[in-house]
């Protein structure tokens, strides 16, 4: 099968297509035929090298999320036949034709949802989801606030946000509002001429929000911090400002609030199969009745992939970039 392979690490020029062996599944496992995947910022981390091969016994091929059709199951798999559309996160490997998950960590594609659309749903939307109510504990009528609100974790965190019958503030650049605005987000910021802890406060009546997702880190967190309500949580699930800064611990403690680091990639098959399980049961429903909905912002064919994560790399999306591998 063909996959974009890393046998260096820098630029878009590092990824290299290759024949490679089709991966063995196991017993619990299926072999998917993949239609498309969608870009994550991990994949230029990983292109760059910050990122270890999660299977380093075989090639190093990046990708964390795919649809497709199920070509071959495995001798106690009950949950999948051949044929079937199923799409889902892994650790890596959907920059391919084909690849291997646990038959329990795959999920269905909504009902009259394309392969090519649905490749936009589980990484992002298991993210933001999983950040905001699963472990931030966002309920109805409470206060959300999402950096990167144009992003795709982002256009997915407004929309659960509003499904849940919770309100938003995001921040993102000024030819992104109207975008944010357009998918339902109460009070969108732009972050070039606005402050957020301000705009939040003033959106707040002064209480601050109640869960904050954060892809930034550096100087965001102590403002992040200030923008809280007491008892508040930050959940930070990614660090684009790069290099730390000093933070105020102090203010943490006044508001009894917390900080909570997390991320979907390294945590273990059981943990990574719970959440998709219960992203399925809870939130995949919504896709049908079009509460929510994948935020395409491009699609690239699977030879032009460098293209793509060079575009990605421009900050220019809306949404997901999609990739057709078949």
């Amino acid at each position: 099968m063909k996959a974009v392979v890393l046998r260096d690490h820098g630029g878009p020029e590092v990824l290299q297509f290759e024949d490679v062996p089709t991966p063995v599944f196991g017993s619990e496992e299926i072999l998917v035929n993949i239609a498309a995947t969608a870009l994550n910022r991990a994949d230029l981390l990983q292109r760059l090298g910050f990122y270890p091969n999660p299977f380093p016994s075989g090639p190093e091929i990046p990708g964390l999320e795919f649809a497709g059709t199920v070509a071959a199951v495995g001798e106690r798999v009950t949950a999948w036949k051949v044929g079937d559309h199923v799409m889902g996160i892994t650790s890596g490997g959907a920059y391919a034709e084909q690849l291997v998950t646990h038959e329990r960590q795959a999920m269905a594609v909504p009902a009259g949802m394309s392969l090519h659309d649905a490749a936009a749903i589980p990484e992002v939307f298991i993210t933001a989801w999983d950040a905001l109510v699963v472990q931030g504990g966002l309920t109805s009528g409470r206060w959300a606030m999402v950096h990167a609100g144009a992003s795709g974790v982002g256009t997915a965190a407004i929309q659960i946000v509003k499904a849940i019958g919770a309100r938003i503030v995001v921040t993102c650049s000024s030819g992104k509002v109207q975008s944010c605005l357009d998918l339902g987000a109460d009070v969108v910021v732009d972050y070039g001429s606005q402050d957020f802890v301000e705009e939040a406060q003033k959106a707040t009546g002064g209480n601050g929000v109640d869960v904050i997702l954060d892809v930034i880190g550096g100087d965001y967190v102590e403002r992040n911090v200030a923008s809280l309500a007491v008892k508040g949580r930050i959940i930070q699930v990614g660090v684009m400002a790069g290099k730390p800064v000093p933070f105020n611990v102090g203010a943490l403690l006044a508001k009894r609030a917390t900080i909570t680091g997390t991320v979907l990639r390294a945590r273990p098959l059981e943990e990574k199969v719970a959440i998709s399980q219960r992203f399925a049961a809870e939130m995949l429903p919504l896709f049908s009745t079009g509460q929510l909905r994948p935020v395409i912002d491009s699609r690239y064919n699977f030879a032009d992939i460098a293209a793509a994560q060079e575009y990605m790399a421009s900050n220019g999306n809306v949404g997901k970039i999609v990739i057709s591998v078949a």
